[in-house]
């Protein structure tokens, strides 16, 4: 059963010496009952579509090999044997191997973003809500990034920065930034929720999450 809550935030400023007064709230569907068991749902559907189901093996019907016995039934001493396509022999088929297949396991929209709101409740104590910088980058540039956000993001640990839609310079300036990963408010996927030592979301995506995931 999903219970709803409501999360407050402090928006935490980001040029030095400021304050800001200013809070937000965002509103998640929670599933306590069995929690677990639809983040693990949620993670293993999405590990499954990376997957790309490509290793193939060759049937004994389909290995390149003469159709000649290889000797006459009795009287060599050798076990009895009547193709070299034989998984039992090297350079043979390969008996029950892999084919290309898909690994896509189906996750109902519903169910995705009630486990993406329940991670987010669950790693509330790790959120952190900044004022939106994406229009202060006027290019990109690693190093403004980092002046930007240094207070907030830690490059020693595994660091989620969400913001509400792309951004050129963004990408650009995070995208060598040890332990960081740049998601979009409505690319949110519970992985990296669950495994992200800090989240740093942006105000204006915080407000789109709740109108993206929250029916």
């Amino acid at each position: 059963m999903a219970v709803t809550e409501k999360l407050s935030y402090k928006i935490t400023p980001l040029e030095k010496n400021g304050s800001s007064e200013k809070s937000v709230s965002l509103t998640v569907k929670v599933n306590e009952n069995n929690s677990k068991y639809l983040l693990h749902r949620a993670v293993v559907a999405q590990d499954s579509q990376i997957r790309q189901g490509t290793a193939c093996t060759k049937t004994r019907s389909e290995v390149r090999a003469g159709g000649k016995k290889p000797w006459k039934q009795k009287g060599t001493g050798q076990a009895r044997s009547g193709s070299k396509n034989s998984p039992l022999w090297n350079g043979g088929g390969v008996a029950f191997g892999p084919k290309p297949r898909s690994y896509k396991k189906k996750i109902n929209s519903k169910e995705l973003k009630l486990a993406i709101q329940t991670a987010l409740y669950s790693c509330n104590d790790k959120i952190i809500v900044v004022e939106d910088f994406a229009s202060s980058l006027e290019k990109p540039n690693t190093k403004a990034f980092l002046t930007k956000l240094g207070d907030v993001i830690d490059s020693s640990s595994k660091t989620l920065v969400v913001t509400n839609e792309p951004n050129k310079n963004v990408m650009l300036s995070s995208r060598n930034v040890n332990n960081l990963t740049l998601l979009y408010s409505n690319t949110l996927n519970v992985k990296e929720i669950l495994l992200a030592k800090k989240i740093v979301i942006t105000e204006s995506a915080l407000e789109n999450i709740q109108k993206t995931y929250h029916d």
